[in-house]
């Protein structure tokens, strides 16, 4: 994804002496050549006389590539070349320089984000679930619905494909902080229809020991109540693309087509078919990782342990009692 109006770009510059103009002159020379600027204010020095500031105007908005790389360049190749031996401490700053620093902290810790939130649903899962590949299918699923979405964004407003249809002016680029945004809202809604679909099936399962009937049985009970919710969701966040700012039209796109994908071709026909091919497989667990995990019943007490208590409260007689 590419990192959105023309907005100039703060120098911000620590001048050691009152003597350093031609410094600065020869500095603001030096940035008004570079290709992509279009204008460089003259230096105001400060009461002080130690610190300057000029303002830099490039030819494009705060978030297009070509002043993402305006930024780079000034910051690792002009301005070092410009004030090398003359004392001067030079920072670039303003709308233009915040995306490019916000787009590139963003996109540095994504992938941590990332890994973090599905190792830990991935754990939690295991747990509930008492299976390696129930968890491992949830995870990979959530990642394809997720990942559609980002497709579609990408598709309508960085590519423009049928971008006029929602009101979109013309193409751009992903607001920076769209992406983690939108993984955390859509992997948590996501995980919410995993849970509700897998928990029934897995009960049938205790039940039958049968996979295949677990599975129809699951999805014949499940499927009304997820398939009216996401219709309610993605109803709601439909209506976002409604609004004229850009921003609330990409998150609202976002997750309406995410639920979209997620409720009917993922949960309703990936996950069941997947489970229905695997078989008795899906509940497969080491013994050994077994005996590390704790029991965690999703609805408290699980039915073995609640007839084995019965049992004993009958023999003592304190059934009356309790």
């Amino acid at each position: 994804m590419m990192i959105s109006c023309r907005a100039p770009a703060a120098v911000a510059v620590e001048v050691p002496d009152q003597h350093a103009a031609t410094a600065l002159r020869a500095l603001r020379d030096a940035i008004a050549r570079v290709p992509g600027v279009v204008e460089v204010t003259p230096a105001r020095l400060g009461p002080s006389g130690t610190a300057a500031v000029m303002q830099v105007f490039p030819a494009t908005g705060p978030q297009d590539q070509q002043t993402v790389a305006l930024i780079h360049n000034l910051r690792a190749h002009v301005i070092p070349a410009a004030t090398a031996g003359t004392g001067l401490v030079v920072h670039v700053g303003g709308s233009a320089a915040t995306f490019v620093d916000l787009s590139n902290f963003l996109g540095a810790h994504l992938p941590i984000f990332m890994v973090v939130v599905l190792g830990l649903s991935f754990l939690l899962l295991l747990m509930v679930f008492r299976s390696l590949v129930v968890p491992l299918k949830a995870v990979i699923m959530n990642v394809l619905s997720i990942g559609a979405a980002y497709g579609v964004l990408v598709a309508v407003f960085q590519w423009g494909w049928g971008a006029g249809i929602i009101g979109v002016g013309k193409k751009g680029p992903i607001e920076s902080f769209i992406p983690m945004m939108m993984f955390a809202v859509i992997f948590g809604l996501s995980m919410d229809y995993e849970i509700f679909l897998l928990s029934r099936i897995k009960e049938e399962f205790d039940k039958t020991g049968n996979n295949a009937e677990a599975v129809a049985d699951g999805l014949a009970h499940t499927a009304r109540v997820i398939t009216a919710a996401a219709a309610i969701m993605v109803c709601v966040f439909g209506s976002f693309v409604l609004g004229g700012e850009r921003v609330i039209k990409e998150f609202g796109l976002g997750l309406a087509v995410a639920i979209l994908i997620d409720a009917t071709l993922v949960r309703m026909i990936l996950v069941p078919a997947t489970m229905e091919l695997l078989g008795n497989a899906n509940w497969w667990l080491p013994q050994r990782l077994a005996r590390l995990l704790p029991n965690v019943h999703i609805e408290g007490t699980a039915d073995g342990e609640l007839d084995e208590e019965l049992s004993l409260l009958l023999e003592h007689g304190d059934v009356a009692k309790r």
